[in-house]
Protein backbone atom coordinates (compact mmCIF):
# COMPACT_ATOMS: atom_id res chain seq x y z
CA UNK A 1 0.00 0.00 0.00
CA UNK A 2 2.91 2.23 0.89
CA UNK A 3 4.67 1.74 -2.70
CA UNK A 4 1.08 2.54 -4.03
CA UNK A 5 0.76 5.72 -2.55
CA UNK A 6 4.56 6.70 -2.97
CA UNK A 7 4.10 6.01 -6.65
CA UNK A 8 1.21 8.10 -7.28
CA UNK A 9 2.32 11.03 -5.43
CA UNK A 10 5.80 10.58 -7.46
CA UNK A 11 3.90 10.68 -10.55
CA UNK A 12 1.40 13.79 -8.97
CA UNK A 13 4.55 15.79 -8.11
CA UNK A 14 6.02 15.35 -11.85
CA UNK A 15 3.07 16.49 -13.04
CA UNK A 16 2.74 19.69 -11.13
CA UNK A 17 6.32 20.59 -11.26
CA UNK A 18 5.96 20.36 -15.14
CA UNK A 19 2.75 22.70 -14.83
CA UNK A 20 5.26 25.18 -12.83
CA UNK A 21 7.89 24.63 -15.15
CA UNK A 22 5.71 25.86 -18.10
CA UNK A 23 4.06 28.37 -16.14
CA UNK A 24 7.05 29.76 -14.45
CA UNK A 25 8.88 30.46 -17.82
CA UNK A 26 5.56 31.81 -19.56
CA UNK A 27 5.63 34.70 -16.83
CA UNK A 28 9.48 35.24 -17.52
CA UNK A 29 8.25 36.41 -20.77
CA UNK A 30 7.46 39.25 -19.51
CA UNK A 31 9.61 41.52 -17.63
CA UNK A 32 7.07 42.86 -15.26
CA UNK A 33 5.96 38.83 -14.12
CA UNK A 34 9.69 37.76 -14.69
CA UNK A 35 10.57 37.75 -11.02
CA UNK A 36 7.59 35.94 -9.84
CA UNK A 37 8.19 33.44 -12.77
CA UNK A 38 11.26 32.58 -11.82
CA UNK A 39 9.85 31.63 -8.35
CA UNK A 40 6.98 29.76 -9.39
CA UNK A 41 9.54 27.77 -11.79
CA UNK A 42 11.56 27.27 -8.16
CA UNK A 43 8.56 25.86 -6.39
CA UNK A 44 8.21 23.42 -9.62
CA UNK A 45 12.21 22.22 -9.15
CA UNK A 46 11.37 22.07 -4.96
CA UNK A 47 8.80 20.16 -6.13
CA UNK A 48 10.21 17.42 -8.46
CA UNK A 49 13.65 17.27 -5.93
CA UNK A 50 11.00 16.24 -3.36
CA UNK A 51 9.38 13.59 -5.10
CA UNK A 52 12.71 12.01 -6.23
CA UNK A 53 13.14 11.24 -2.48
CA UNK A 54 9.65 8.63 -2.67
CA UNK A 55 11.71 5.86 -5.10
CA UNK A 56 12.79 4.89 -1.86
CA UNK A 57 9.78 3.65 -0.90
CA UNK A 58 8.46 2.24 -3.92
CA UNK A 59 11.72 0.45 -4.71
CA UNK A 60 11.47 -3.32 -4.58
CA UNK A 61 13.43 -4.43 -0.83
CA UNK A 62 16.37 -6.09 -2.48
CA UNK A 63 17.50 -2.19 -3.65
CA UNK A 64 16.43 -0.44 -0.91
CA UNK A 65 19.69 -0.92 0.73
CA UNK A 66 21.46 0.67 -2.22
CA UNK A 67 19.01 3.96 -2.25
CA UNK A 68 19.69 4.45 1.21
CA UNK A 69 23.31 5.19 0.36
CA UNK A 70 22.30 7.24 -2.52
CA UNK A 71 19.63 9.19 -0.82
CA UNK A 72 22.32 10.17 1.88
CA UNK A 73 24.63 10.98 -0.92
CA UNK A 74 21.66 13.28 -2.12
CA UNK A 75 20.97 15.09 0.72
CA UNK A 76 25.24 15.72 1.07
CA UNK A 77 24.99 17.57 -2.20
CA UNK A 78 21.95 19.23 -2.16
CA UNK A 79 22.91 20.66 1.00
CA UNK A 80 26.71 21.17 -0.30
CA UNK A 81 25.55 23.27 -3.86
CA UNK A 82 22.38 24.84 -2.32
CA UNK A 83 24.59 26.50 0.35
CA UNK A 84 27.38 27.50 -2.03
CA UNK A 85 24.98 28.75 -4.63
CA UNK A 86 22.77 31.04 -2.55
CA UNK A 87 25.99 32.16 -0.72
CA UNK A 88 27.51 33.10 -4.34
CA UNK A 89 24.62 34.46 -5.90
CA UNK A 90 24.04 36.81 -3.33
CA UNK A 91 27.14 38.29 -3.68
CA UNK A 92 27.73 38.00 -7.56
CA UNK A 93 27.85 42.07 -9.17
CA UNK A 94 25.61 42.50 -11.88
CA UNK A 95 29.34 42.41 -14.53
CA UNK A 96 29.53 38.53 -13.33
CA UNK A 97 26.35 37.68 -13.85
CA UNK A 98 27.33 36.12 -17.70
CA UNK A 99 29.65 34.35 -16.08
CA UNK A 100 27.61 32.65 -13.04
CA UNK A 101 24.88 32.16 -15.77
CA UNK A 102 27.45 30.31 -18.36
CA UNK A 103 29.56 28.15 -15.14
CA UNK A 104 25.80 26.97 -13.58
CA UNK A 105 24.31 26.28 -17.35
CA UNK A 106 27.62 23.97 -17.85
CA UNK A 107 26.99 22.51 -14.24
CA UNK A 108 23.30 21.42 -15.92
CA UNK A 109 24.78 20.04 -18.86
CA UNK A 110 27.58 18.39 -17.07
CA UNK A 111 24.53 16.72 -14.67
CA UNK A 112 22.55 15.13 -17.59
CA UNK A 113 26.23 14.04 -18.76
CA UNK A 114 26.39 12.34 -15.42
CA UNK A 115 23.25 10.54 -15.57
CA UNK A 116 24.07 9.11 -18.70
CA UNK A 117 27.33 7.85 -17.15
CA UNK A 118 25.47 6.15 -14.47
CA UNK A 119 23.36 4.64 -17.20
CA UNK A 120 26.17 3.31 -19.29
CA UNK A 121 28.49 2.54 -16.65
CA UNK A 122 26.03 0.21 -14.71
CA UNK A 123 24.55 -1.55 -17.67
CA UNK A 124 21.38 -0.34 -17.23
CA UNK A 125 20.23 0.52 -20.87
CA UNK A 126 18.24 -1.77 -22.95
CA UNK A 127 17.61 -2.16 -26.22
CA UNK A 128 18.72 0.20 -29.50
CA UNK A 129 16.88 3.35 -28.81
CA UNK A 130 17.00 3.99 -24.98
CA UNK A 131 21.12 3.36 -25.39
CA UNK A 132 21.22 5.87 -28.70
CA UNK A 133 19.71 8.28 -26.54
CA UNK A 134 21.49 7.34 -23.68
CA UNK A 135 24.90 8.47 -25.69
CA UNK A 136 23.19 11.50 -27.78
CA UNK A 137 22.51 13.47 -24.17
CA UNK A 138 25.92 12.20 -23.16
CA UNK A 139 27.30 13.95 -26.00
CA UNK A 140 25.29 17.01 -25.62
CA UNK A 141 25.74 17.10 -21.93
CA UNK A 142 29.68 16.84 -22.02
CA UNK A 143 30.02 19.51 -24.81
CA UNK A 144 27.35 22.07 -22.68
CA UNK A 145 29.48 21.33 -19.74
CA UNK A 146 33.25 22.04 -21.28
CA UNK A 147 32.16 24.75 -23.78
CA UNK A 148 30.27 26.61 -20.82
CA UNK A 149 33.56 26.51 -18.57
CA UNK A 150 35.49 28.04 -21.83
CA UNK A 151 32.80 30.52 -22.09
CA UNK A 152 33.39 31.59 -18.10
CA UNK A 153 37.15 31.29 -18.60
CA UNK A 154 36.68 33.84 -21.36
CA UNK A 155 34.06 36.28 -19.47
CA UNK A 156 35.76 36.10 -16.60
CA UNK A 157 39.27 37.55 -18.56
CA UNK A 158 41.16 34.15 -17.36
CA UNK A 159 41.55 33.72 -21.47
CA UNK A 160 41.77 36.96 -22.45
CA UNK A 161 41.86 36.02 -26.81
CA UNK A 162 40.03 34.14 -28.60
CA UNK A 163 42.16 30.87 -29.09
CA UNK A 164 42.90 30.00 -33.18
CA UNK A 165 45.22 27.69 -34.85
CA UNK A 166 45.61 27.24 -38.71
CA UNK A 167 43.26 24.42 -39.40
CA UNK A 168 41.07 24.67 -36.34
CA UNK A 169 37.55 23.70 -38.13
CA UNK A 170 38.95 20.22 -39.62
CA UNK A 171 40.70 19.49 -35.97
CA UNK A 172 37.19 19.79 -34.75
CA UNK A 173 35.00 18.10 -37.29
CA UNK A 174 37.61 15.03 -37.09
CA UNK A 175 37.37 15.27 -32.95
CA UNK A 176 33.31 14.89 -33.29
CA UNK A 177 33.45 12.46 -36.05
CA UNK A 178 35.19 10.39 -33.28
CA UNK A 179 33.25 10.93 -30.84
CA UNK A 180 29.93 9.67 -32.89
CA UNK A 181 32.13 6.85 -34.23
CA UNK A 182 32.98 5.56 -30.97
CA UNK A 183 29.22 6.26 -29.52
CA UNK A 184 28.28 4.29 -32.76
CA UNK A 185 31.10 1.00 -31.60
CA UNK A 186 29.40 1.58 -28.36
CA UNK A 187 25.98 0.62 -29.48
CA UNK A 188 27.08 -1.95 -32.17
CA UNK A 189 29.10 -3.75 -29.13
CA UNK A 190 26.19 -3.38 -26.81
CA UNK A 191 23.84 -4.76 -28.54
CA UNK A 192 25.65 -7.86 -30.69
CA UNK A 193 27.92 -10.12 -30.02
CA UNK A 194 30.87 -8.35 -31.79
CA UNK A 195 34.25 -8.49 -29.37
CA UNK A 196 34.60 -4.63 -28.47
CA UNK A 197 38.41 -5.67 -28.19
CA UNK A 198 38.76 -3.72 -25.01
CA UNK A 199 36.06 -3.46 -22.06
CA UNK A 200 32.92 -0.93 -22.91
CA UNK A 201 34.09 0.47 -19.75
CA UNK A 202 37.24 2.09 -21.02
CA UNK A 203 35.50 2.79 -24.80
CA UNK A 204 32.58 5.02 -22.48
CA UNK A 205 35.54 6.92 -20.88
CA UNK A 206 37.12 7.66 -24.17
CA UNK A 207 33.97 8.78 -25.98
CA UNK A 208 33.36 11.55 -22.65
CA UNK A 209 37.22 12.46 -23.20
CA UNK A 210 36.68 12.83 -27.11
CA UNK A 211 33.19 14.84 -25.93
CA UNK A 212 34.63 16.97 -23.66
CA UNK A 213 37.59 18.46 -25.48
CA UNK A 214 35.15 18.79 -28.68
CA UNK A 215 33.35 21.17 -26.86
CA UNK A 216 36.54 23.13 -25.30
CA UNK A 217 37.49 23.47 -29.17
CA UNK A 218 34.79 24.67 -30.14
CA UNK A 219 34.52 27.76 -28.15
CA UNK A 220 38.02 28.56 -27.56
CA UNK A 221 37.77 30.37 -31.02
CA UNK A 222 34.75 32.54 -31.06
CA UNK A 223 35.33 35.80 -30.24
CA UNK A 224 34.04 37.78 -26.64
CA UNK A 225 31.46 39.39 -29.14
CA UNK A 226 29.71 36.32 -29.60
CA UNK A 227 29.28 35.32 -26.09
CA UNK A 228 25.63 36.38 -25.84
CA UNK A 229 25.29 33.63 -28.82
CA UNK A 230 27.19 31.15 -27.27
CA UNK A 231 25.85 31.49 -23.81
CA UNK A 232 21.96 30.63 -25.36
CA UNK A 233 23.59 28.15 -27.08
CA UNK A 234 24.79 26.25 -23.92
CA UNK A 235 21.64 27.03 -22.39
CA UNK A 236 19.85 25.29 -25.63
CA UNK A 237 22.18 22.16 -25.26
CA UNK A 238 21.46 21.62 -21.66
CA UNK A 239 17.40 21.47 -21.77
CA UNK A 240 18.16 19.18 -24.25
CA UNK A 241 20.11 16.72 -22.95
CA UNK A 242 18.27 17.03 -19.40
CA UNK A 243 15.35 16.65 -21.77
CA UNK A 244 17.31 13.34 -23.72
CA UNK A 245 17.87 11.93 -20.18
CA UNK A 246 14.81 12.41 -19.03
CA UNK A 247 13.32 10.07 -21.94
CA UNK A 248 16.14 7.30 -20.38
CA UNK A 249 15.02 7.05 -17.01
CA UNK A 250 11.15 7.58 -18.02
CA UNK A 251 10.97 11.09 -15.84
CA UNK A 252 8.07 13.65 -17.36
CA UNK A 253 8.84 16.35 -15.12
CA UNK A 254 12.93 16.17 -16.58
CA UNK A 255 11.75 15.79 -20.05
CA UNK A 256 9.41 18.21 -20.24
CA UNK A 257 11.37 20.97 -18.54
CA UNK A 258 14.39 19.93 -20.58
CA UNK A 259 12.41 19.96 -23.62
CA UNK A 260 11.19 23.47 -22.77
CA UNK A 261 14.33 25.34 -21.54
CA UNK A 262 15.84 23.72 -24.73
CA UNK A 263 13.01 25.05 -27.10
CA UNK A 264 13.63 28.49 -25.55
CA UNK A 265 17.51 28.13 -25.83
CA UNK A 266 17.11 27.71 -29.48
CA UNK A 267 14.18 30.09 -30.20
CA UNK A 268 16.34 32.99 -28.39
CA UNK A 269 19.90 31.81 -30.10
CA UNK A 270 17.91 31.90 -33.39
CA UNK A 271 16.27 35.31 -32.59
CA UNK A 272 19.97 36.76 -31.38
CA UNK A 273 21.64 35.48 -34.16
CA UNK A 274 18.88 37.28 -36.52
CA UNK A 275 19.46 40.51 -34.46
CA UNK A 276 23.14 40.28 -35.42
CA UNK A 277 22.32 39.74 -39.23
CA UNK A 278 24.51 35.92 -38.62
CA UNK A 279 23.73 32.57 -38.81
CA UNK A 280 24.10 30.37 -35.84
CA UNK A 281 27.19 28.33 -37.89
CA UNK A 282 29.09 31.94 -38.68
CA UNK A 283 29.08 32.52 -35.08
CA UNK A 284 30.55 29.19 -34.22
CA UNK A 285 32.52 28.81 -36.85
CA UNK A 286 34.12 32.28 -38.18
CA UNK A 287 37.08 33.83 -37.09
CA UNK A 288 34.88 37.08 -36.28
CA UNK A 289 37.10 39.97 -35.51
CA UNK A 290 40.42 39.53 -37.12
CA UNK A 291 42.05 40.71 -40.45
CA UNK A 292 38.78 42.70 -41.82
CA UNK A 293 38.63 44.29 -38.35
CA UNK A 294 42.25 45.71 -38.83
CA UNK A 295 41.68 47.14 -42.21
CA UNK A 296 38.63 49.12 -40.78
CA UNK A 297 40.16 51.05 -37.98
CA UNK A 298 42.67 52.42 -40.80
CA UNK A 299 39.42 53.74 -42.92
CA UNK A 300 37.74 56.12 -40.18
CA UNK A 301 38.59 59.65 -40.05
CA UNK A 302 38.71 62.53 -37.88
CA UNK A 303 38.59 62.84 -33.87
CA UNK A 304 36.93 62.08 -30.89
CA UNK A 305 35.75 65.51 -29.51
CA UNK A 306 35.30 65.34 -25.60
CA UNK A 307 33.22 67.36 -23.80
CA UNK A 308 32.87 68.02 -19.82
CA UNK A 309 29.75 65.89 -17.89
CA UNK A 310 28.06 68.56 -16.70
CA UNK A 311 27.70 70.14 -20.15
CA UNK A 312 26.52 66.91 -21.25
CA UNK A 313 23.47 67.24 -18.49
CA UNK A 314 22.52 70.28 -18.99
CA UNK A 315 22.10 69.87 -22.45
CA UNK A 316 19.80 67.18 -21.86
CA UNK A 317 17.92 68.81 -19.31
CA UNK A 318 16.88 71.38 -21.57
CA UNK A 319 15.80 68.54 -24.48
CA UNK A 320 12.58 67.88 -25.46
CA UNK A 321 13.12 64.61 -25.79
CA UNK A 322 15.86 61.92 -24.66
CA UNK A 323 16.97 58.27 -25.89
CA UNK A 324 19.46 56.60 -23.27
CA UNK A 325 21.41 53.53 -25.06
CA UNK A 326 22.83 51.24 -22.04
CA UNK A 327 25.34 48.85 -22.69
CA UNK A 328 27.78 46.87 -21.02
CA UNK A 329 30.29 49.92 -19.64
CA UNK A 330 26.86 50.66 -16.92
CA UNK A 331 27.11 47.24 -15.34
CA UNK A 332 30.89 47.36 -14.99
CA UNK A 333 30.41 50.90 -13.35
CA UNK A 334 27.40 49.67 -11.77
CA UNK A 335 26.04 53.27 -12.46
CA UNK A 336 22.57 51.76 -13.15
CA UNK A 337 20.86 53.40 -9.54
CA UNK A 338 22.58 56.86 -10.82
CA UNK A 339 21.15 56.42 -13.92
CA UNK A 340 17.67 55.85 -12.64
CA UNK A 341 18.31 58.80 -10.45
CA UNK A 342 19.39 61.64 -13.41
CA UNK A 343 16.41 60.05 -15.29
CA UNK A 344 13.85 61.24 -12.69
CA UNK A 345 15.29 64.62 -12.72
CA UNK A 346 14.95 64.90 -16.51
CA UNK A 347 11.38 63.80 -16.21
CA UNK A 348 10.28 65.74 -13.32
CA UNK A 349 11.94 68.54 -16.01
CA UNK A 350 8.78 67.30 -18.28
CA UNK A 351 11.85 65.92 -21.02
CA UNK A 352 10.71 62.80 -22.65
CA UNK A 353 13.70 60.27 -21.41
CA UNK A 354 13.18 56.06 -23.00
CA UNK A 355 15.74 53.32 -22.96
CA UNK A 356 16.45 51.74 -26.50
CA UNK A 357 17.65 47.93 -25.80
CA UNK A 358 19.78 46.04 -28.08
CA UNK A 359 19.59 41.87 -28.06
CA UNK A 360 22.93 41.84 -27.92
CA UNK A 361 23.89 44.18 -25.55
CA UNK A 362 25.85 43.16 -22.85
CA UNK A 363 27.63 39.95 -22.76
CA UNK A 364 24.36 37.72 -21.84
CA UNK A 365 21.00 37.51 -23.51
CA UNK A 366 18.79 40.19 -21.08
CA UNK A 367 21.32 41.65 -19.47
CA UNK A 368 20.54 45.09 -19.85
CA UNK A 369 16.98 44.97 -19.26
CA UNK A 370 18.01 42.76 -15.92
CA UNK A 371 20.10 45.70 -15.18
CA UNK A 372 17.43 48.28 -15.25
CA UNK A 373 14.92 46.37 -13.98
CA UNK A 374 17.58 46.13 -10.33
CA UNK A 375 17.55 50.15 -10.87
CA UNK A 376 13.78 50.24 -10.45
CA UNK A 377 13.40 51.65 -14.05
CA UNK A 378 9.61 51.49 -14.82
CA UNK A 379 9.06 48.90 -17.81
CA UNK A 380 7.03 51.38 -20.05
CA UNK A 381 10.45 53.58 -20.23
CA UNK A 382 12.08 49.92 -21.77
CA UNK A 383 12.01 49.62 -25.29
CA UNK A 384 13.42 47.44 -27.60
CA UNK A 385 15.12 47.82 -31.13
CA UNK A 386 11.98 47.34 -33.72
CA UNK A 387 10.10 49.48 -31.45
CA UNK A 388 12.23 52.90 -31.01
CA UNK A 389 14.32 52.65 -33.78
CA UNK A 390 12.34 54.74 -35.94
CA UNK A 391 12.08 57.90 -33.26
CA UNK A 392 16.10 58.32 -33.37
CA UNK A 393 15.66 60.87 -36.03
CA UNK A 394 13.36 63.19 -34.42
CA UNK A 395 15.07 62.86 -30.72
CA UNK A 396 16.86 66.03 -29.38
CA UNK A 397 19.77 63.51 -27.36
CA UNK A 398 20.78 59.96 -27.30
CA UNK A 399 22.98 59.12 -24.54
CA UNK A 400 25.12 56.74 -25.43
CA UNK A 401 26.28 54.50 -22.11
CA UNK A 402 29.68 51.67 -22.53
CA UNK A 403 27.69 50.46 -25.65
CA UNK A 404 29.99 49.76 -29.05
CA UNK A 405 28.69 47.77 -31.77
CA UNK A 406 25.16 48.09 -31.47
CA UNK A 407 25.29 51.62 -32.57
CA UNK A 408 28.13 51.63 -35.06
CA UNK A 409 27.11 53.04 -38.57
CA UNK A 410 29.32 50.75 -39.86
CA UNK A 411 27.06 48.07 -39.71
CA UNK A 412 24.92 50.04 -42.01
CA UNK A 413 27.19 51.90 -44.73
CA UNK A 414 31.00 50.05 -44.68
CA UNK A 415 31.00 46.71 -46.03
CA UNK A 416 34.52 46.10 -45.09
CA UNK A 417 33.70 46.09 -41.47
CA UNK A 418 32.86 42.51 -39.57
CA UNK A 419 29.36 44.03 -38.33
CA UNK A 420 27.90 44.87 -41.67
CA UNK A 421 24.48 44.20 -42.26
CA UNK A 422 23.73 43.77 -38.48
CA UNK A 423 20.94 45.78 -37.56
CA UNK A 424 21.83 48.20 -34.72
CA UNK A 425 19.73 51.62 -32.73
CA UNK A 426 20.00 54.33 -34.79
CA UNK A 427 21.64 56.67 -32.57
CA UNK A 428 23.82 58.61 -35.12
CA UNK A 429 20.93 59.78 -36.51
CA UNK A 430 19.34 61.73 -33.58
CA UNK A 431 20.51 65.75 -33.30
CA UNK A 432 22.77 64.93 -30.62
CA UNK A 433 24.62 62.45 -29.27
CA UNK A 434 26.41 62.10 -26.10
CA UNK A 435 28.67 58.63 -25.34
CA UNK A 436 29.91 58.09 -21.79
CA UNK A 437 33.08 55.88 -22.34
CA UNK A 438 36.22 55.25 -19.84
CA UNK A 439 38.39 55.67 -22.49
CA UNK A 440 39.40 55.46 -26.08
CA UNK A 441 40.02 51.78 -26.04
CA UNK A 442 37.90 49.77 -29.14
CA UNK A 443 35.52 47.94 -26.29
CA UNK A 444 34.90 44.30 -26.14
CA UNK A 445 34.59 43.32 -29.47
CA UNK A 446 37.76 45.19 -31.05
CA UNK A 447 35.99 47.66 -33.57
CA UNK A 448 36.48 50.86 -33.59
CA UNK A 449 33.02 52.66 -33.71
CA UNK A 450 32.46 54.96 -36.73
CA UNK A 451 30.03 56.74 -33.96
CA UNK A 452 32.41 58.65 -32.41
CA UNK A 453 33.64 60.19 -35.00
CA UNK A 454 30.82 61.88 -36.34
CA UNK A 455 30.21 65.69 -36.25
CA UNK A 456 26.97 64.98 -34.36
CA UNK A 457 28.60 62.98 -31.23
CA UNK A 458 30.50 63.96 -28.68
CA UNK A 459 32.70 62.10 -26.33
CA UNK A 460 32.34 62.17 -21.85
CA UNK A 461 35.02 60.06 -20.97
CA UNK A 462 34.89 58.62 -17.23
CA UNK A 463 33.78 56.13 -15.28
CA UNK A 464 29.87 56.22 -15.76
CA UNK A 465 28.45 56.38 -12.68
CA UNK A 466 30.95 59.21 -11.23
CA UNK A 467 29.96 60.77 -14.75
CA UNK A 468 26.27 60.14 -14.30
CA UNK A 469 27.01 61.95 -10.80
CA UNK A 470 28.54 64.89 -12.43
CA UNK A 471 25.58 65.02 -14.55
CA UNK A 472 22.92 64.96 -11.87
CA UNK A 473 24.95 67.56 -9.72
CA UNK A 474 24.85 69.77 -12.85
CA UNK A 475 21.01 69.41 -13.25
CA UNK A 476 20.16 69.91 -9.93
CA UNK A 477 23.05 73.12 -9.62
CA UNK A 478 20.46 75.06 -12.41
CA UNK A 479 17.12 74.26 -9.76
CA UNK A 480 19.29 75.63 -6.89
CA UNK A 481 20.33 78.52 -8.74
CA UNK A 482 16.91 79.40 -9.70
CA UNK A 483 15.87 79.47 -6.81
Amino acid sequence: MLTLIAQLTIGAADLAAAFLFLFGLKRMSSPATASSGIRVAGIGMVAAVAASFLYVFSADAAAKPHLMVNLTLAIVALAVGGVGAWLVGRKVAMTAMPQMVAIYNGMGGGAAGGIAAVELFGGKTHGTTQLVVTLLGALIGAVSMSGSVIAWAKLQGVLKKPLRIKGQQLLNGLFFLATVAVGGWIVVASLSRVDPIMPLASWTYIFFGLALVFGVLMTLPIGGADMPVVISIYNAFTGLAVGLEGFVLGNPALMIAGMVVGAAGLLLTLLMAKAMNRSVANVLFSNFGDAKTKAHHGAIKGTERPVEASDAGIKMRYASSVIIVPGYGLAAAQGQQKLYEFVKLLLAAKVQVRFAIHPVAGRMPGQMDVLLAEAGVPYDLIFQLDDINADFATTDVVLVIGANDVVNPAARSDKASPIFGMPILNADKAKQVYVIKRGQGKGYSGIVNALFYEPNCNMVFGDAQAVLIKMIEAVRGLGAAAA
